[in-house]
């Protein structure tokens, strides 16, 4: 095996094994409790990512990278606003559905409570919460909606509001608290919300 393959081995040992932890034990993770895990000393982890949270965030785009390349395949590319929110909405609802969403939603709450009680880990985290709803802006900026199209701004203005929402819902679906929530729920709350004028204001750029 060659250097570079051993290190992409390791590296992805590490993350295994913080997957685990993590959703395991949230802020009681601890770091030489992960490398033993993956076979490796806390001094690969340094190696590989600088630090714990280096880590944690690495862990964090090795955990969403998947989750928003399948949601661009699920948008269709000639959709306007409404069907393309009703995409997405079909696509998060099939995440609530997958064997593994419990153990998503537990890995959510643990990453976001290690943000909030570290200043450091918190900053970064939002960095990446950012850079993942650009995606979304992305996504929905440019779409034909009521003889126009959207722009920057309203769709800056759907993309946070529907992160909210889906996020919100999906705990809910996982802990059993979303009675008679459903994927034509998931896709009417979407419509919804790209359809209100007032809210995503009438063709004017609201980004900052």
């Amino acid at each position: 095996m060659s250097r570079a393959e051993t290190k992409e081995r390791n590296r992805r040992a590490l993350l295994d094994a913080a997957l685990h932890r993590v959703t395991r034990d949230g802020h009681r993770a601890r770091l030489d409790e992960i490398a033993a895990e993956a076979g490796l000393t806390t001094g690969a982890v340094y190696s590989l990512f600088g630090s714990k949270n280096g880590l944690l965030m690495a862990l964090v785009a090795d955990y969403l990278e998947p989750f928003y390349e399948e949601m661009r395949q699920a948008v269709p590319a000639g959709a306007d606003l409404l069907g393309a929110v009703e995409a997405f909405a079909r696509y998060y609802w099939r995440t609530c559905e997958d064997p593994d969403a419990r153990a998503a939603v537990a890995l959510q709450i643990s990453l976001l409570d290690m943000a909030l009680r570290d200043s450091e880990l918190g900053e970064r985290f939002a960095t990446s919460v950012r850079a993942q709803e650009e995606q979304l802006i992305a996504l929905f900026t440019g779409r034909a909606r009521e003889g126009g199209s959207v722009t920057p701004g309203q769709a800056q203005r759907l993309a946070t509001a529907l992160r909210a929402l889906f996020v919100g819902l999906s705990q809910g679906v996982a802990l059993g608290l979303a009675h008679g929530v459903d994927e034509q729920y998931f896709a009417d709350a979407a419509r919804a919300l790209a359809a209100n004028a007032s809210f995503l204001g009438q063709g004017r750029d609201t980004a900052p």
